[in-house]
């Protein structure tokens, strides 16, 4: 019996079918990763939302309870609240202090993360004045909420201008 032993090559890398099928995976789990990343960088847009609404309303609310305080002076026909959001970071006077102090209730006005990024910080929300309804907010004499200005809907269901 005769034995014929042929030549064996050793082979080594990967053949074109396989490198061509393994970038086709690859493509198929980017594109499918993709609108995850994207809700993921919209959920972190609505949380730095969030929290700037809060930050704003704390010191809205702060000047309102240091004017009740007797800290702010206020004219009999005011309601307490700040007149613009710049008074909430240029700071007000203290009264009580022998120094005339200033208070100061923010350091600077956060932007609204779903504003363009060449509009200043304090004209990124909308104002709603003390004497204005909550459905219909008007700018006035004073600032006893702010808003978003963006006119979409969150991921909650929730219009942004009604957070």
């Amino acid at each position: 019996m005769k034995i014929i032993i042929l030549s064996q090559r050793k082979i080594s890398g990967f053949t074109l079918i396989e490198m061509v099928v393994v970038i086709a995976i690859v493509g198929i789990l980017a594109s499918a990763a993709f609108p995850f990343v994207r809700y993921g960088e919209h959920r972190l847009k609505e949380r730095e939302l969030r929290h700037a609404l809060r930050e704003i309303r704390t010191a809205i609310d702060t000047y309102y309870k240091a004017t009740n305080d007797g800290r702010i002076p206020r004219k009999v026909d005011a309601s307490g609240y700040p007149p613009d959001l710049t008074a909430l970071t240029e700071g007000v006077v203290d009264v009580k202090t022998p120094d005339a102090r200033k208070i100061y209730f923010l350091r600077r006005i956060p932007r609204d993360p779903f504003a363009l990024s060449d509009v200043p910080s304090n004209n990124t929300w909308g104002l709603r004045s003390y004497s204005s309804s909550p459905s219909e907010p008007k700018v006035g004499d004073d600032v006893f909420d702010v808003y978003s200005l963006n006119p979409g809907t969150g991921s909650n269901g929730v219009p942004y201008s009604d957070w």
